[in-house]
């Protein structure tokens, strides 16, 4: 799905992940690294080939779109270093992107780990009257790009069926990205009248019509 905010256009894609067409960028958030190692280390029975999701995930939608950066909206890295930064070590090199990191509540590791791979390290970042975070932010004069919630969607279907879906939800000054990662799980947002919903279904992304 393309959208339009500012007169620039984004892509919304069914993995969570934003390309901003006229930067040549890939706008992803909460991919929480690192998280299914550390469950897994904690006795949690999660199959050991979900390490690999992320990257995978990760890789395709860098095959999408013609991305010359990728900047990750926070929660990068779940906790503390384990094998999983390994794999992401390896898929930096495979990947020769610009990469950015605006830092979330989750970025705990050293930021050495992150300049010996070349990544930068912001507070925020600001792209003409844009402003990247990772928590939501209001800042007059600028849309933000933002995270951190997990926004998901609570569909009513026949009798008593629910339908739960992943979303990127939008306010008239914010865009809130869903979860990139797997196992994050979702916070259940309430639109109001001045809201717009874009569930993401299996196969694509579609705006929930609220009314």
């Amino acid at each position: 799905m393309i959208i339009n905010i500012n007169n620039e256009h984004f892509t919304l894609h069914q993995s969570g992940a934003i390309f901003w067409e006229s930067k040549k960028m890939l706008l992803i958030s909460d991919v929480h690294l690192g998280k299914v190692a550390h469950f897994r280390k904690h006795g949690i029975g999660i199959p050991k080939d979900a390490i690999f999701e992320n990257f995978t995930r990760l890789s395709a939608v860098l095959e999408m779109f013609d991305a010359e950066t990728i900047v990750f909206l926070g929660d990068l890295f779940h906790s503390t270093i384990n094998n999983e930064w390994n794999l992401f070590s390896e898929w930096t090199k495979q990947h020769a992107k610009r990469i950015i990191l605006v830092e979330g509540n989750h970025d705990i590791i050293s930021k050495q780990y992150y300049t010996d791979l070349n990544i930068e390290i912001y507070k925020e970042l600001i792209f003409d009257d844009f402003l990247l975070t990772h928590h939501p932010t209001e800042r007059e004069g600028y849309f933000n790009f933002c995270g951190h919630i997990h926004p998901g969607i609570k569909l009513r279907g026949m009798g008593r069926q629910f339908l739960n879906l992943s979303c990127f939800f939008r306010k008239p000054n914010q865009l809130i990205f869903p979860a990139f990662g797997e196992f994050t799980g979702n916070s259940y947002v309430i639109p109001t009248e001045n809201d717009k919903v874009y569930a993401i279904t299996k196969d694509e992304v579609i705006e929930i019509a609220l009314n």
